[in-house]
């Protein structure tokens, strides 16, 4: 009885009987309205909406409990704001006006909240984006994937952040993602090309040494093969163990037969008196690196094709006997380069003087070769920053070692290409001051 009275009593406070409707009384903004009609009394109308108020208040008491003790509060706020919209039409009476007010104040708890998280999540998918740039100049592919997957996963579990940052947050980490499957695809096919490279020119060194090793012209073949063991060591790159145990098998056996060939013909010459002296080899090629060394005095055209027959002719000659053998080499070899660059590099300022090479004044013509050597040799630096860069990127691992050599090679051959172009602008500048 006394649930009933005080049922009662709190329908009268918040609503009324019209006639035969009951009516809320007014409430917040709202005017009043109509939620029923009398069925079998005033009184009895009236405990039955405070009866249906009571139930639609447990719904509001359950959602607040479960929103205090839940930490994804962000999760309930739609149902918060969809039990804050039917204050103003369910069917009841009561004190509507108090879970207004607790439903507004739980919303805004959640906004904050949520405002919160988005800026951590904001925080953190930053950092994974950032992170998966990163990898996009890693060239450990393995821990890179890896990485990859950990970063994908953590994105995947991190919440949202404000819409109008989503797609492209989004966007980013993708193309960060994107990039580091690119960049290690054109890795790998890069690597496998170079690996089918790397076989055909070990086959090709092969084949060579195969077709000299039965040579009886044993001072050029001893060059030949001296120089295929050299291409050999320069080849670089790497090969699963067992094939590159196979190849060089093959290829050593070559030359081991022919090398107990000329063991067998140099005791033959020894015991018949005939010996070579080297001291005439060392002679006849100081003469080629003296006439390689004047080529550049001479008419381009006529200086590479005598700068060529000069190679050839030091292929002729035979071995030179200690460290005399190096120096004599590296004399011929810069003079050769020498002559080849300049052609180069008068071939280049006909392509981009209509009036001709020669013209302007000497000191005219000196300044711009010499900027000419300059801006290619920026061009070899640049290549040999990249080269070197990549060097650097290599990891300790045996399985590099091959690639190493090669990119070293290549950084040597740069250097020398950078030494020939100073060394010419130098030899211009002297002109000039002449």
């Amino acid at each position: 009885m006394e649930q009933q009275d005080h049922l009662l009593a709190e329908a009268r406070r918040y609503g009324y009987i019209e006639g035969d409707q009951v009516w809320l009384s007014p409430l917040l903004d709202l005017p009043a309205r109509q939620v029923g009609q009398v069925k079998e009394s005033g009184d009895a109308s009236l405990i039955y909406f405070a009866q249906r108020f009571e139930l639609f208040r447990n719904k509001v008491e359950d959602l607040l409990q479960k929103i205090e003790e839940s930490e994804n509060k962000g999760s309930f706020l739609m149902k918060a704001l969809h039990l804050k919209e039917q204050v103003g039409s369910y069917d009841a009476l009561g004190d509507f006006e108090s879970l207004h007010r607790r439903l507004t104040e739980a919303e805004e708890s959640i906004k904050v909240t949520i405002v919160r998280n988005r800026e951590k999540n904001l925080a953190t998918k930053i950092g994974l984006i950032q992170e998966t740039e990163e990898l996009a100049n890693t060239i450990d592919w393995q821990a890179g994937t890896e990485k990859i997957k950990d970063l994908r996963q953590g994105w995947i579990k991190t919440g949202p952040v404000e819409k109008h940052l989503t797609d492209e947050l989004e966007t980013r980490f993708q193309a960060a993602v994107d990039k580091f499957f690119a960049n290690k695809k054109e890795f790998l096919a890069e690597k496998k090309a170079m690996v089918n490279r790397v076989y055909d020119r070990y086959k090709e060194l092969i084949h060579k040494s195969e077709a000299l090793q039965n040579s009886n012209d044993f001072e050029e073949t001893t060059r030949k093969l001296k120089q295929l063991q050299q291409e050999w060591k320069e080849v670089g790159g790497s090969l699963p163990r067992k094939q590159a145990n196979d190849l060089w098998t093959r290829f050593r056996a070559a030359h081991n037969h022919f090398f107990e060939r000329l063991k067998v013909h140099i005791e033959s010459k020894r015991t018949e008196g005939q010996t070579t002296s080297t001291d005439d080899n060392l002679t006849r090629k100081r003469a080629l690196v003296a006439e390689a060394q004047a080529l550049l005095s001479q008419p381009m055209s006529q200086a590479v094709a005598r700068a060529k027959e000069l190679q050839a002719a030091w292929k002729k000659v035979g071995p030179v006997r200690g460290e005399e053998s190096d120096r004599v080499w590296e004399q011929f070899i810069l003079a050769c380069d020498k002559v080849f660059e300049m052609s180069a590099l008068e071939h280049f300022i006909r392509k981009r003087q209509p009036a001709g090479p020669e013209a302007g004044s000497p000191e005219e013509q000196v300044n711009i070769r010499v900027q000419a050597l300059r801006d290619f040799i920026k061009y070899d630096k640049q290549e040999q920053e990249v080269l070197e860069e990549n060097l650097g990127k290599l990891n300790d691992s045996p399985g590099n070692e091959a690639f190493r050599t090669m990119l070293q090679g290549k950084i040597r051959a740069f250097e020398r290409k950078i030494r020939t172009k100073n060394d010419l602008i130098e030899m211009l500048r002297q002109r000039v001051t002449k």
